[in-house]
């Protein structure tokens, strides 16, 4: 179980400095997708499915813990298979943090005054819920003070929506107003400000508000970083979505630090690969989390030059 008496930052900036590795691995179990050795003999029943996938969840978690810091369950994946689809979802939330790993939740969650309370108990209030939480900050600060207050009383994290990685994305963020200022960089600078209430800010001056800004937008993710000095990106896109780790690498301070990149499909479906066809697919997995680290590192050293 992780510690969450310590500023949620700082928890995740020092995960990446043990495993030296700045990225996470998505959590996007879909059946249709899994590796037949796991899948065989399911059939159409759900609960079998669910339980099938709650072994794949399981064999990931394990080739994907010795080098990564971080997973991003993505709860709709889960949801989709009922009352049982949420228990797992939780249950990965736990096995995650049996092996060390903090847990992104990826849920996208928000609402205005009580239901966000709701959320906010739900999905990341408690030492067995995910230890941060993606946010929808569309509502504004009445919706997001609620995850803020239990991130500075638990230790927790969000991650607010700013840049999505979608190709739709410019077709509601990129809207101006008079001066021309885009949609997207209003809410950076909201989530700049939102980020610095009190009990957020931790030892490493990045706050425990940080903020999604998908690779797939390189040259917006450079302004952004500027707007934004102490959030720690999200940085979705990367594999599957088109994004190379140069686009990534556009997320991060000069010093390395300041974001954590994300892949899902590319890591724990990698046994769909030609390179790894030969490999057990869990030993695939871990090979390609490994490729995704070095990618991802070797791209930063690059972009300090």
């Amino acid at each position: 179980m992780p510690d969450t008496t310590a500023n949620f930052a700082d928890r995740l900036l020092d995960a990446i400095d043990a495993k030296g590795s700045p990225v996470c691995v998505g959590i996007d179990p879909r059946y249709d997708r899994l590796p037949e050795a796991i899948s065989a003999g399911a059939g159409a029943d759900a609960s079998v499915q669910l339980a099938k996938i709650a072994e794949f969840c399981w064999q990931v978690l394990e080739a994907v813990a010795p080098h990564v810091p971080a997973v991003k369950p993505q709860s709709a994946y889960f949801e989709a298979y009922g009352a049982g689809g949420v228990e797992t979802y939780y249950q990965v939330v736990r096995w995650a943090h049996q092996l060390g790993l903090l847990v992104i939740g990826d849920a996208k969650r928000n609402d205005i005054g009580s239901t966000a309370e709701a959320y906010a108990a739900g999905h990341l209030a408690g030492a067995d819920k995910a230890d941060s939480l993606t946010v929808n900050a569309y509502f504004g600060i009445d919706g997001l003070k609620p995850f803020l207050d239990v991130c500075a009383a638990e230790g927790k994290g969000a991650f607010a929506l700013v840049r999505t990685s979608n190709p739709s994305a410019g077709q509601v963020q990129d809207f101006q107003n008079a001066d021309g200022k885009k949609l997207y960089e209003h809410m950076a600078d909201l989530v700049a400000g939102f980020g610095d209430a009190a009990g957020l800010v931790g030892r490493r001056g990045y706050s425990s508000l940080g903020a999604v800004v998908g690779a797939t937008w390189p040259d917006e993710a450079r302004r952004l970083r500027q707007q934004m000095p102490r959030q720690i990106f999200l940085v979705p896109g990367y594999g599957a979505q088109g994004a190379s780790a140069a686009d990534c690498a556009a997320s991060f301070n000069d010093d390395g630090t300041g974001a954590i990149v994300n892949a899902s499909r590319s890591v724990i479906f990698a046994h769909r690969q030609g390179q790894y066809a030969d490999l057990p697919w869990h030993k695939a997995v871990e090979q390609a989390a490994k490729a995704f680290a070095e990618d991802i590192r070797n791209a930063i050293r690059e972009g300090s030059r």
